[in-house]
């Protein structure tokens, strides 16, 4: 490969994505507006995954986590933004509620789950279950 294909190569890969939004099926829902699948990274380590969620504009009081039949739901609200005073000229960013939801497997000790939002960005630590975790096996001879 030349240059110039590794370089467009590099940059479609660092193309930013819009945000998408989850169609709502009608009388689905309790709150007007969009709702939006957050952006995610998962990182993992010896002890632990962790899952950063980029969901901008919602308020740690405003998140909930919810863990049921291994099922991890996050759901973060967006309080109104905009000043009745103001008129949008114009939008390129779009305002709502957010939603995604993980399957979790025995991997993860779900007892020990931790959640953290600052700055727009939600930390879900999820430690790895005493099973999971990497071990040396020591071998003796006979």
């Amino acid at each position: 490969m030349d240059k110039e294909e590794v370089y467009k190569m590099a940059t479609k890969e660092m193309e930013l994505k819009e945000k998408k939004e989850i169609k709502k099926e009608a009388g689905e829902g309790t709150r007007p507006g969009p709702v939006f699948v957050p952006a995610v990274d998962i990182l993992e380590n010896e002890k632990e995954l962790i899952v950063l969620a980029d969901m901008p504009g919602v308020d740690s009081k405003n998140v909930d986590i919810d863990l049921r039949d291994n099922q991890l739901t996050i759901i973060g609200r967006i309080d109104e933004i905009e000043d009745e005073k103001e008129a949008s000229l114009y939008k390129e960013f779009h305002w709502g509620d957010y939603f995604r939801l993980f399957t979790l497997s025995d991997v993860i000790d779900q007892g020990k789950i931790t959640a953290k939002m600052d700055n727009g960005v939600l930390r879900l630590v999820l430690p790895k279950a005493e099973k999971a975790k990497p071990q040396k096996i020591k071998v003796t001879a006979d």
